[in-house]
């Protein structure tokens, strides 16, 4: 048996297969939906689980300088004035008067003239190109828009009981600030000196007005990120380390690096915080997107918050008694957008010659450590259940383990190839007639092993390591 390699994975594949197989599903799909919002399925949840832990492991338990935090969605809306949020936070609109439809302006004059840089211009450079008829509505194609107008991309709720008596509040738009306000307490009670951080994962949400390409970007996502408490001086070398960091993590969950480029942002496009921030940019079906990003946030979170709050977040060197507020670097990771950049990197279809001809496989190559499941059981026929339940029962304590009796065996060894399980394990009649052995199939080269059932979770155990 041969194979040939085609590794075209276009967005209309992985959404397709992400439904199929139970990864991502529309959200509210019964009622229609509800535009760019999705639900994690069975196997999705795992492998967005398995990245999520992978990352914990690498960037925090794995260190002894940074320290987890959970914190609550919901803040004091003095934080968002103190860090500018409520002032700065924003995005330019447009409408097209003949769709109606409602787009970003700089997402539109991305698309229309891919050799402008759309992020330094201002509003009134944004109106020219539109009066010039130079950007098209990509809903209807017409030119006639609305004039831009700017938006907040905090979403904003009430609390309080009742609805006269409410206060605004809003959704966090990023993890960094309870880190920030949380500041005092972490040093207090962990412990550690200078340099150190605060990590944490957790749902942000924003208020974009032209949200998506599946889940790439959506009104709620998934961040996994930290603050890096330093002196100022040390900066430019500690920003340059977490780069080379975080290129490596790229390793750990299989996307692929060259794929990947560093991109670091023109002064006009940095955020209100930052001094310097670079992306590590993904070249996706719907071109280059950032993927993640390090920034230099200086000490303007703790130094408006020691402001704005009353409360002194400085910190005092127990070597020098030198007294200051900290700088910081932060590196942010999107775990909803990981998910999305694995899956567009593992997806591979192969054709297959073999003794009836060739067929296409298609095969999710994922890295062992976060395919959703790590070996399935597949009984040959439903006669030899009882024994493959007892193999399941006997592996599922050491891995991830499926049970698959659904369909012939060549169609669920597809199965399990489209959602990545590194291995599968085989009964059949001469398990139980001849040897108590079982056959192990590789998911990447289809290379199958008899294996004594006394010796399996040794065997997978040393597989899954490799």
């Amino acid at each position: 048996m041969t194979k040939k390699q085609n590794q075209d994975a276009t967005m209309e594949k992985i959404v397709s297969l992400a439904k199929q197989r139970g990864f991502v599903f529309p959200g509210s799909e019964i009622y229609g939906g509800l535009a760019n919002t999705w639900d994690y399925g069975p196997l999705g949840v795992e492998l967005k689980n398995n990245i999520q832990k992978e990352w914990w492991k690498f960037f925090v338990t794995e260190r002894q300088n940074i320290v987890g935090l959970d914190a609550a969605i919901l803040m004091n809306p003095k934080v968002w004035e103190a860090s500018g949020h409520t002032a700065e936070f924003n995005d330019a609109q447009v409408d097209c008067k003949t769709c109606k439809a409602r787009h970003r302006a700089d997402h539109l004059i991305e698309d229309a003239l891919k050799n402008v840089k759309v992020e330094g211009l201002s509003l009134k450079d944004l109106d020219k190109l539109i009066a010039e008829n130079k950007i098209k509505c990509p809903k209807c194609g017409q030119l006639d828009f609305t004039p831009t107008r700017v938006f907040n991309l905090l979403f904003k709720t009430q609390i309080g009981v009742v609805a006269s008596e409410s206060n605004d509040i809003y959704l966090r738009g990023e993890l960094a600030q309870s880190m920030f306000t949380n500041f005092k307490n972490v040093l207090n009670t962990s412990r550690k000196k200078i340099p150190f951080g605060i990590a944490q994962v957790g749902k942000v949400f924003r208020n974009e007005i032209t949200p998506g390409n599946f889940i790439f970007r959506t009104l709620e996502f998934d961040l996994m990120e930290f603050e890096y408490f330093i002196p100022e001086k040390d900066w430019e070398e500690t920003f340059n380390y977490w780069m080379d960091e975080m290129k490596k993590w790229l390793d750990v969950v299989g996307i692929d690096s060259s794929r990947t480029r560093v991109r670091e942002h023109e002064k006009e496009e940095l955020s209100h915080y930052s001094k310097k921030t670079v992306d590590i940019e993904f070249d996706t079906p719907f071109g280059w997107k950032e993927l993640y990003g390090l920034a230099y946030r200086t000490d303007f979170d703790l130094k408006n918050h020691t402001e704005k709050s009353g409360t002194e977040l400085s910190y005092l060197d127990p070597y020098t008694n030198e007294k200051y507020i900290p700088h910081v670097i932060e590196p942010t990771f999107g775990l909803t957008r990981s998910v999305l950049m694995v899956l567009l990197s593992a997806y591979h279809e192969e054709i297959i010659s073999g003794e009836n001809g060739e067929e296409t496989r298609v095969v999710l190559k994922l890295k062992k450590n976060i395919a959703p499941f790590s070996v399935a059981v597949l009984p040959l026929t439903n006669k030899l259940n009882d024994k493959s339940q007892e193999v399941w029962n006997m592996l599922k304590s050491n891995f991830t383990t499926d049970y698959d009796v659904t369909g012939s065996i060549g169609k669920r060894y597809r199965r399990q190839d489209e959602i990545g399980t590194p291995y599968c394990v085989t009964i059949d009649f001469e398990t139980i007639e001849k040897d108590d052995s079982v056959t192990i199939r590789d998911r990447d080269t289809m290379q199958q092993e008899r294996i004594k059932i006394t010796d399996l979770v040794q065997t997978l155990t040393q597989k899954l390591k490799d």
